[in-house]
Parts: structure tokens; C-alpha cells; sequence
């Protein structure tokens, strides 16, 4: 329906454009719109609008919105008749109404015709244009409408393809254009003067309309002095400050911020209420890791006959597995201890940090004393903690989380694993190859919802292989206790199953770290999501507080929290000098199930979905030498390009170390490399890394230049006769 409104349209349109282009040149309509002409007939204009005065103003303002609206040249022709013919002040009231209604019009046009074409081919690409005209539209409009170097038709159209109101960009042009009618309604009052339109504006009467263009932009900030007034108004701001940063929570964001704060000389204070290291170090990705390298070892020694080793027997010491993993975390310590950051300048206080205004934040030590510190900027890194869905029963039949699980002794004989996440599927994996009978209950139709179906279907096959029972399409709804024995009753297609459990592992998801620190108080606004809302330059609601990490969003990643806190300290630093958004366009992620999943950019589900036209090119690792002489020789390269280019849209890879080896499509996507760069590029052999190369060669030989090859094939022919 909608496309058959959208083509109804576009041959309106076209009708349209095509009867009046016919007339526009049969009837020579084109040579009354030159400067000469207006010359010769200005006395018989004059003499039409004295004779009816109603009339002409009439016809002369359909014209002008006709040519306007239809972004025809001759606009400023019009502009000097204006002048010429009616007198300044007539000539600007009509010229000024029928300029911002045919701008309407074109506008209207291009909205109608373009832009929801554009808007579904480049949306993503078009959302930081969009949000940022939701913010801020207004002044930029009226900036260009200001400076008259701009074209105005062109300005209706390209406004037609965003989502500013139609409301606003009629009032603002109506404003806006007025300067700059008026100049040339004026100067059509002395066309006897006038020798070219370029006399018109001089260039110094240009630079003082780019100067009143910049107002809007200083109106702007004196709006955004106005509101950082207004926010701070009831706090009252120190005459001096303790310290350049205070920075609460020692995760990777604040450890990041912390670090580049003594880098550049500032003084800084680190406040960690738990562990140095945050949730990363002390429950995340560190154990995560190590667990999974035990249960990978134990896969390794089951599958030891397939590589000739006869014989080869191990058993699982749980005890010892949690024991390596603690001391894991125990050698990995010193990179973010208090030792560590002490050493490079950082105060670190061990507490709890609440921040009572905008400059000060109190902290609650171990003793429980209390220090108070005066601060000129604030980041909060604060991490962020597992979700615990209200699933009735569950607080009494006890439950594990990623935090808590890490102080088990003994192997569970039967887990429960709630969620079908990264964090849930590694689990999950990690307890079946060490010998616990797994359940994962995930109530989407698929794991790893974020990856594209085929990506999820390996991943789980891979699960059932290593013995996991994966329940997808199940709902947990309550925890039942029978004879002693605890269940999980979940719920899939109108039927309760019981599922008996000794360990259930909650793996849903985490919640932002957003209470008990002040937030509440000073009144900083949350998002949907329960992150602490942040502008691009990841300022919260008071301009020296900033948010980085889980706690901010958008991602919930170790190196995006990293990623943000250079630049919220550099903000907070030296922000009144520069400042620099956030950058977001090329964040790699990794699950690292056994086979790993990587990807960066779009998935072909995400490019499908928003309407961005993409050619897949894939590499089967089966194919790969290494790939083969590991034993692992399973997965694939995918690379999503612009159709008939070799510009990387998004890359995902399935296989042995995909982690690793997606940070060669990260470069080549952060600094403009496309796949030829990637095909060129020497590749040690025999590596994992070859897979790359081969994944450009497919792309390349899919778009070999087969006429020219068929050309060369006669060349070589011609050469042997």
C-alpha cells in the first residue's frame, strides 16, 4: 500500500514537472526571469500595477511561489521586480510571504517525493543528522537562512529529507530570509544602477550578513550559558577546587579516566567502593575467560585420540579450576591496583562516593569516616550489576549470578542456565565440558538474538554437542520445590515443563549502577534503558559531570567503556578549549563460545532491516589450511559491502580466535580500507589470519571485470597462434 502511494506520487510528479517544463519552453518563460529583460520591462510592470494594483500584486506572488517551489532559477530576478515594481515596503511584505511559501512547498515536495527513500536507504547513516536537528534544528536553519551565500532552493530540499517540522522550517525561513530580501528588495528599487546581480551584494555587505548568519549560533550558546546557569543555580559553586577530577568507580572507564587525568598533570582522586579492577577484572571477562580456557583444555583432552594421542584421560578438579581462575585474577591485580595508580599520580580512596553537588562529592571510608572533596569535573564509572528477574520463587530456592558465582567449590550436578546471551551460552558451554548436566532456558526463539540466524544455529549446535540441553521458545515462570528437589517450571507453547536443578545461574542481562551516588538529588535525568543520560560529549545533566561505561550505554563492552573515558576526561579537562564527541562508528564485539563469534558494523539482519543495500561475500574456514591442521576447521568469514564496491559494511566471523582475528576489519573500517586493500595486504603462512584474505579474494573474483577477461583470453590466444 505504501509503495503503490509512493509511486502514485512520484507520477503525479513527474506529470507535473514534465507539463511545465514543456511550458517553461515553448513559452520562452526563461527569458523574462534575466536582469535585462526586467530592465526593459519595468515601466510596463509599473504601469500594470497602477492600472490594478490587486492584480498584478496577484500574479506576481503566484509566479514567484510557482518558481520557488518548484526551485526553478529566477528567483532573485523576482526579488529585484519586487523592489522595482511595488517599492520596498510592499515589495518585501509580498516577496517575503511568497518566498517562505514556495520554500514550503519545495519543502513539502521533497519530503513527500525523497525522503522516505533517503531516510530507509542512509538511515543510520542520517540518525546523528536527525537527532541532532530534533536538538538544535532551529538554529541551524536559521543560520543558513541568514547568510544568503547559501542557496536557498537548495536549503528546501535538503531540509525536505530530514525530520524537521514543516512548522518550525516555515517560521524560522520566514524570519531568516528576511535580511537578505530585504537587500535585494532594495536594490531592486535602484535598478537603473544595477548592471549584473552581482552587484547586488558587495563583499562587504556579504561578510556582514555571514557575521548576522553567526548569530543564531552565539544565540545558541547564550541559551546554553542561560540553562548551565539555570541547572546550577541552586548549588553554590566553590571559590576553589581540591582537585581537576574526581572519578567514582575503578572499572576499565574509570580506571582509563584516571589514568589520563595524572597522564596530563591534573589531580586526581579515584574512589572504588569494592574491588579495583571493577566488575571486568573481579567477575567478568577475566574469570569468564579462564574458566572457559579449563573447560576448553578438558574438551581437548576428550578429543585427544583424533590427533593420534592414545590414552590421553583427565578429570575435572573443580576446586583446583576455581582455584587457578582466583589466582588468574590474583596475577592480573597489579595493572589496576592501588599500588599501580598511586604510582602514576592518582589518589585513590577506598569508599563509597555520593555526590552532593555539582563540585563536591562525600565520601563514606571503611572506618566510616567521612572526607568531603571539591572537585571542578566529575566522571562516574560505576559499572553496572546483574539483573535479577522477579520470577516467583527464585529468592527462595537461592540462585547464582556472573558476581556470585565465582565462589563455588564443588562442580553443580545440574545447572540451570536462565538467558541465551554471550554471557549465558560461554557459561553455559564452560559447565557442560566440565561435566555438569546444562539447561539453558532462553525465551527468545534463538541464543545470541543479536547475531544473524545462522550464527545462532552454529552456536547451539555446538552447545548440544557439548551436551547442553538449549531451551529456546521457554519462559521461566516460577521456581517450585518438590520432595526437596528444586525446579524451574518454564512455559512453551501453553505447556509447563518442570526442570530439576541443584545451581541456577541467572544470566539475563545487567542493570546500571545508578543508585545510592546522587543521582536522585541533582535531579540527573535517566534513559529508557536506566543509563545515565549523556550528549554526544557524554556530559550528564550538569555539563562537569560526565557518565562512561555500562553505567552510560550505549554499549555494555570493556573497551567501549575504555574508549569513552579518553574522551570524558579529555572534556572534562580541557573542554572549554575543545571538545570531542564520542565516537561510536566502529565498536567489534565477541562471544567467546567455542567456535567465537566476532563481529563489527552490520550484521546482515541489521542491514536488512534498515533498508541499507549490501552484497555478502563469504569464506568458509573449512577451507583454510591452519584451519585443517588445528582440527578446527569450522565456521565462516562474512563481509557485508556496498553493493559493487569493496567498502566494508560490516564483518562477522565464526571460527577459532574470531576475536582476534576481527581487528583487521576493525582498522580497515575505522581508517576507510576496503577489501583490494585487504587482498593486497602479505599474510604469514599458515595462519587463522589467511582467512581474511581469502574472505577479499571471494569479493574480488565475484567482481572480476569479465569483459575484460574475455578480451585478454583472445590476446593470449592470438599470442600462441
Amino acid at each position: 500500500m505504501a509503495q503503490a502511494s509512493r509511486l502514485r506520487r512520484w507520477g503525479i510528479a513527474a506529470v507535473a514537472l514534465l507539463a511545465f517544463g514543456l511550458a517553461y519552453q515553448q513559452l520562452g518563460l526563461g527569458q523574462w526571469l534575466t536582469l535585462d529583460q526586467l530592465k526593459n520591462s519595468r515601466d510596463a510592470l509599473v504601469a500594470y500595477y497602477a492600472a490594478d494594483p490587486l492584480l498584478t500584486a496577484g500574479i506576481f506572488f503566484g509566479v514567484y511561489v510557482l518558481v520557488t517551489a518548484l526551485s526553478l532559477p529566477g528567483a532573485v530576478i523576482l526579488t529585484l521586480a519586487g523592489g522595482a515594481v511595488f517599492g520596498l515596503g510592499v515589495g518585501l511584505l509580498i516577496v517575503s510571504f511568497a518566498s517562505s511559501l514556495g520554500a514550503l512547498l519545495a519543502f513539502w515536495v521533497s519530503r513527500s517525493l525523497l525522503r522516505d527513500l533517503v531516510q530507509a536507504r542512509f538511515g543510520k547513516l542520517l540518525a546523528p543528522i536527525n537527532a541532532g536537528l530534533a536538538k538544535d534544528g532551529v538554529f541551524y536553519l536559521l543560520t543558513l537562512r541568514l547568510v544568503p551565500v547559501f542557496p536557498f532552493w537548495l536549503i528546501n530540499l535538503l531540509m525536505g529529507l530530514t525530520q524537521i517540522g514543516a512548522r518550525s522550517f516555515y517560521l524560522v525561513s520566514q524570519v531568516g530570509m528576511l535580511a537578505g530580501t530585504a537587500v535585494y528588495v532594495n536594490a531592486g528599487t535602484q535598478l537603473a544602477a544595477i548592471e549584473s546581480t552581482a552587484d547586488v551584494v558587495s563583499p562587504g555587505l556579504l561578510g556582514s550578513l555571514a557575521l548576522l548568519g553567526v548569530f543564531p549560533l552565539i544565540a545558541k550558546w547564550a541559551v546554553g550559558a542561560l540553562q548551565r546557569r539555570k541547572v546550577y543555580a541552586r548549588w553554590t559553586r566553590p571559590r576553589r577546587f581540591d582537585r581537576n577530577l574526581v572519578v567514582i568507580g575503578a572499572g576499565a572507564g574509570g580506571l582509563v579516566s584516571a589514568y589520563i587525568g595524572a597522564a596530563v598533570k591534573a589531580r586526581v582522586t579515584l574512589i572504588e567502593g569494592h574491588r579495583m579492577g571493577g566488575d571486568c577484572l573481579n567477575y567478568g571477562c577475566v574469570p569468564s575467560k579462564a574458566l572457559i580456557r579449563s573447560a576448553k583444555a578438558m574438551k581437548q583432552i576428550r578429543k585427544a585420540a583424533s590427533f593420534g594421542l592414545r590414552g590421553a584421560q583427565g578429570e575435572v578438579d573443580f576446586a583446583a579450576v576455581m582455584q587457578r581462575i582466583h589466582g588468574v585474577i590474583r596475577d592480573i591485580e597489579p595493572h589496576d591496583s592501588v599500588e599501580r595508580y598511586t604510582g602514576l599520580g592518582v589518589e585513590v580512596l577506598q569508599g563509597h562516593a555520593r555526590i552532593v553537588t555539582p563540585w563536591e562529592v562525600e565520601v563514606t571510608l571503611p572506618d566510616g569516616s567521612r572526607q568531603s572533596l571539591t572537585t571542578r569535573s566529575i566522571v562516574i564509572a560505576t559499572g553496572a550489576s546483574p539483573f535479577v528477574p522477579p520470577i516467583p520463587g527464585l529468592k527462595e530456592a537461592g540462585f547464582l549470578t556472573s558476581d556470585t558465582l565465582w565462589g563455588l567449590t564443588a562442580l553443580p550436578r545440574r545447572l540451570v542456565v536462565l538467558g541465551g546471551g554471550p554471557i549465558g551460552s560461554e557459561l553455559a558451554q564452560s559447565f557442560a565440558r566440565l561435566g555438569s548436566e546444562v539447561t539453558q532456558v532462553e525465551m527468545a526463539p534463538r541464543i545470541l538474538v543479536r547475531e544473524d540466524p545462522e550464527v545462532s544455529e552454529l552456536v547451539a549446535a555446538s552447545l548440544r554437542a557439548d551436551g547442553v540441553r538449549v531451551l529456546t521458545g521457554h519462559k521461566a515462570v516460577r521456581v517450585d520445590r518438590v520432595d526437596g528437589e528444586k525446579r524451574l517450571i518454564v512455559q512453551h507453547e501453553g505447556q509447563d515443563i518442570a526442570v530439576p536443578f541443584d545451581e541456577l545461574l541467572c544470566a539475563v542481562g545487567r542493570s546500571p549502577r545508578v543508585t545510592g551516588y546522587g543521582l536522585e538529588e541533582l535531579g540527573i535525568p535517566l534513559t529508557a534503558r536506566n543509563t545515565i543520560e549523556t550528549n554526544a560529549w557524554l556530559q550528564t545533566l550538569y555539563p562537569n559531570i560526565y557518565a562512561v561505561g555500562d553505567v552510560a550505554g550505549p554499549f555494555q563492552f570493556t573497551h567501549t567503556a575504555a574508549h569513552q573515558a579518553w574522551y570524558a576526561a579529555v572534556n572534562a579537562l580541557f573542554g572549554r578549549f575543545k571538545r570531542f564527541k564520542a565516537d561510536y562508528s566502529v565498536i567489534p564485539w565477541a562471544t567467546f563460545t567455542d567456535p567465537e563469534v566476532a563481529r563489527v558494523g552490520l550484521s546482515e539482519t541489521e542491514a536488512r532491516d534498515q533498508g541499507i543495500p549490501f552484497e555478502v561475500t563469504r569464506y568458509g574456514i573449512d577451507d583454510l589450511d591452519r584451519a585443517i591442521a588445528d582440527g578446527t576447521a569450522h565456521g565462516f568469514v562474512k563481509v557485508l559491502t556496498v553493493p559493487g564496491k569493496d567498502r566494508i559494511l560490516g564483518v562477522t566471523i565464526v571460527g577459532e580466535h574470531a576475536g582476534d582475528l576481527l581487528a583487521e576489519y576493525v582498522l580497515a573500517m575505522k581508517h576507510g580500507l576496503g577489501l583490494n586493500k585487504i587482498l593486497g595486504t602479505i599474510h604469514t603462512y599458515p595462519t587463522l589470519a589467511e582467512a581474511n584474505k581469502y574472505a577479499a579474494g571471494e569479493w574480488k573474483r565475484a567482481h572480476a571485470p569479465q569483459r575484460l577477461l574475455a578480451w585478454v583470453e583472445r590476446f593470449h590466444a592470438w599470442e600462441r597462434s
